[in-house]
């Protein structure tokens, strides 16, 4: 019997000396001809496929109903918007053609380009785009983004290629507004119910790529779409693999099974310059995001009603440690919702400092001292207690740790609790169900934050769902989605940003790097990288033959 367990230790000990040396083996080898052919040039062509990883499940791929990035990351390769920004972040035509705006900067005139078609063969109208905006703005449909299109007072389809909005007052977003918005097909939709329609698992486009297949949990995988009304994609198939971790994402990477992803800090600071081999096959790319980090209050649940104890939470909280540690500096701090160096980010604003005496003396005027001697704050027999919910990211947790340190040095209990990203959202952020949560907002170019931070924009399924409530703020994001001329909506959002940050209904915790790893067989990718990112022409990136990855592998 003593036998068997010593006989298994031999072979277990055998087998990884031969893993061992088939390892040192493959490094002593020389480079594939594949490696050593990515950094020659190639003449673009059709065809291959790419694999890319997400940390999160789409709810569904109708974007104005799931709000959240990996819905929009991969419906915009499916669904087509009237305009778009071009890689010098300037708006131009998607399916229009061109557009007049009245003198009395009202009225919107869209001309849609000729023979627009959906991936079925249908005719691509301005039915569709009227439709779009009439479920979009239909109280019925449960969208965060319905806010921006209610303003418009009529609209109208005059002919199968002229879509005209009309607004009571001139609408300083109203351009951006039709960037963002998906048109959906009205002949398959028109008689469903948009909140639980299967479309949402099975759409169809107009765009590059329709759907090919979505195996739930693992990935989703998208062919050129024959009728794409902006032309022919170069790459036949996406694929994006459903993979929470980014450790996991990353070995993966390394082990040529996918060809690009989010980077963290510690990815890119500190293997990829031990690594030359990595560094062969892999190009990186750093840009400050239109993202931040922050810890956000459920402003309807106590203590977080009361102003104090969240400025004493935002003094409790050291975020230069957290920029320095968990992102290893690659990230600024921040004090206002946008991002810094743009003109709507107020200069004059500083983070709240690191201080745990005035946290702790707020906490004291707020009635929270340690009266039964126990370490932890109370108030009327009730410890300062509550549970920071996290998504699976692993700079997230890393944070969540550093705060939970933190604030526990002043007497605050903190739990973590991690929730993969489908459940995070339809068991806790819809429904309301949670103290604190520490997430990032991604934003777009244009200032106008009515739809996270207007009192009216709380419910279910809307971006409000912390529930702040200001009268002050209400009636600046009001005017400044009004206001035309650009330097007096600057005042208008830098008051609003200075109300925000005196109020703290989140604590902003860092603004950090867009760090992307991109696989040197990836060609046409600009460099350098434009305003608008790598990923402004994606469509023309292509995939030399001599380059590609076993298919069958792919998927």
């Amino acid at each position: 019997m003593q036998q068997k367990p010593k006989t298994f230790r031999v072979l277990l000990v055998a087998l990884l000396s031969i893993l061992l040396a088939t390892m040192l083996i493959g490094c002593g080898q020389p480079k594939s001809n594949a490696e050593n052919h990515f950094n020659q040039s190639y003449p673009a062509e059709s065809g291959g496929t790419l694999v890319d990883a997400m940390s999160g499940e789409p709810s569904g791929l109708i974007a104005m109903m799931a709000g959240e990035s990996s819905a929009s990351a991969i419906a915009s390769n499916i669904f087509n918007s009237l305009l778009k920004y071009d890689k010098n972040l300037e708006l131009t035509g998607e399916l229009a053609q061109s557009w007049d705006v009245s003198s009395d900067q009202k009225t919107i005139t869209f001309h849609l380009k000729p023979n627009l078609k959906w991936a079925d063969g249908m005719p691509l109208t301005s039915e569709d785009v009227l439709f779009t905006w009439k479920t979009v703005t239909d109280d019925k449909t449960r969208s965060p983004y319905g806010a921006d299109y209610k303003l418009v007072k009529k609209a109208e389809a005059p002919d199968s290629k002229t879509f005209k909005v009309s607004y009571a007052q001139p609408y300083a977003p109203a351009l951006d507004s039709w960037s963002g918005l998906h048109i959906l097909p009205k002949h398959l939709l028109k008689e469903q119910d948009i909140n639980n329609t299967l479309f949402s698992r099975n759409p169809v486009g107009s765009h590059y790529y329709q759907l090919d297949q979505w195996k739930k949990g693992e990935s989703l995988s998208l062919k050129r779409n024959p009728n794409a009304t902006q032309g022919q994609a170069k790459i036949d198939h996406l694929v994006s693999r459903i993979i929470p971790d980014r450790a996991s994402q990353f070995l993966e990477l390394m082990a040529d099974n996918i060809d690009s992803m989010s980077l963290n800090s510690i990815q890119y600071a500190r293997i990829f310059p031990s690594r030359p081999d990595l560094n062969a096959k892999i190009a990186q790319y750093k840009e400050l995001g239109n993202s931040y980090t922050y810890l956000g209050f459920n402003l309807k649940h106590k203590p977080f009603d009361d102003v104090r104890v969240r400025q004493a939470i935002n003094y409790a909280i050291n975020k230069q440690e957290i920029i320095d540690g968990v992102l290893l500096g690659l990230g600024l701090p921040v004090a206002s919702p946008y991002k810094p160096g743009t003109r709507w980010s107020n200069p004059k604003l500083q983070p709240y400092p690191y201080d745990p005496q005035k946290a702790i003396a707020l906490l004291k005027e707020a009635g929270f001292e340690d009266h039964d001697h126990d370490g932890i704050l109370d108030r009327d027999g009730q410890p300062l207690s509550f549970e920071i919910l996290t998504n699976q990211n692993k700079e997230r947790e890393m944070s969540a740790v550093l705060v939970q340190r933190r604030l526990k040095e002043i007497g605050i209990d903190v739990k973590i609790r991690v929730v993969e990203w489908a459940t995070f959202i339809s068991r806790f952020i819809k429904t309301g169900d949670f103290n604190v949560v520490l997430l990032g907002w991604g934003l777009g170019l244009e200032p106008d934050q009515f739809n996270i931070w207007h009192s009216s924009q709380q419910a279910p399924g809307q971006f409000n769902f912390i529930g702040y409530k200001n009268p002050k703020v209400d009636k600046l994001l009001e005017a400044g989605r009004l206001e035309l001329n650009p330097d007096k909506r600057m005042k208008i959002y830098h008051e609003f940003a200075e109300i925000l940050l005196e109020d703290s209904p989140i604590v902003y915790l860092s603004a950090g790097y867009s760090l992307q790893g991109v696989h040197k067989r990836i060609k046409g990718i600009d460099e350098p990288p434009p305003a608008a990112g790598i990923g402004h022409n994606s469509y023309d990136w292509f995939i030399p033959t001599p380059l590609r990855r076993n298919e069958m592998s792919a998927e």
